[in-house]
């Protein structure tokens, strides 16, 4: 074991004095330029490692400054849907203070240009049962509401009170099944009653439509015709528009006649409370054939 060992360290110390005297003779033979030729491979060398060194140190800061980069386009990005939803907040807003001056606007144009003495009040509730159909306004017997007293918007006839309180009332709109209101077609004046259909017209009832009832079959009826009301009934003005005949049929001998209400109830927001109603009218052409 002794000789191996004193044999390996006489070659490792044979390999040193060679490459000493490479490099001995390296620092004495130059190149073309001049340059001694182990400075040469120290310069090559140490170059390759700065080159490696600095194409590392580059790609790790370009990395660094591409997550940065990308961390602002992500804050960027959050404060941009920020500013997105609060302007479509805002801008729905506005839209609905536009819409709100727009039906105030409606109902002050109504109030102004109506010869009989009115209050305003806004919806604050609707009714749970589909069959019947009703709201509550702000307004009650404290404001001088009563019952039986008819309940107007610009487009038209809303309903009437049925239950006052002392701050509250509860409207029972045209659509009701309950609901009856005098009324003639505008263009032949023929009279009739309209009143809600109940569930058991599962089409006219869903579709929201009114019925125009106790009108002769040999009455002047067509679709489109718009019907107001008569002031017949003490309770609803004269000429208010109730709505528009969608179809007109006989059936037996009797118009079967269905309305499309004047007043689109699922967007009420503000009505008129009429609090004093006008003399009932003469002019409606009475009715033949065992019309009311």
């Amino acid at each position: 074991m002794a000789v191996v060992d004193i044999r390996r360290r006489t070659g490792y110390l044979f390999l040193a004095v060679i490459v000493g005297h490479v490099i001995l003779i390296s620092t004495q033979v130059t190149t073309k330029r001049g340059v001694p030729m182990l400075e040469a491979a120290v310069f090559g060398i140490f170059s390759e490692v700065q080159r490696v060194a600095n194409d590392v140190t580059s790609g790790v800061r370009t990395s660094w400054q591409n997550y940065f980069a990308l961390q602002q386009i992500r804050q960027e990005n959050e404060r941009l849907k920020k500013e997105v939803t609060q302007l479509s907040v805002s801008l729905q807003q506005e839209r609905t203070a536009a819409q709100q001056t727009r039906t105030l606007q409606g109902l002050l144009d109504l109030k102004s240009g109506t010869a009989f003495q009115t209050t305003a009040a806004t919806v604050i509730g609707s009714g749970a049962d589909p069959e019947f159909r009703t709201i509550t306004i702000d307004k009650g017997t404290q404001d001088g509401l009563r019952a039986d007293m008819a309940v107007i918007s610009p487009a038209g006839v809303v309903g009437r009170i049925l239950m006052p309180t002392a701050r509250a009332a509860k409207v029972q709109l045209i659509i009701d099944r309950d609901a009856a209101a005098g009324v003639v077609i505008e263009r032949s004046r023929v009279g009739g009653l309209v009143s809600g259909i109940g569930s058991a017209d599962a089409l006219a009832f869903k579709a929201g439509l009114i019925q125009l009832e106790y009108v002769p079959g040999s009455a002047d009826v067509k679709k489109g015709d718009r019907v107001v009301t008569s002031g017949l009934d003490g309770i609803y003005p004269k000429g208010l528009p109730v709505g528009e005949i969608q179809s007109a049929e006989r059936v037996s001998g009797e118009w079967r006649i269905r309305l499309k209400p004047a007043v689109d109830f699922s967007s009420l927001e503000a009505v008129l409370v009429v609090l004093k109603v006008p003399e009932p009218p003469g002019d409606v052409k009475p009715a033949a054939d065992g019309e009311p």
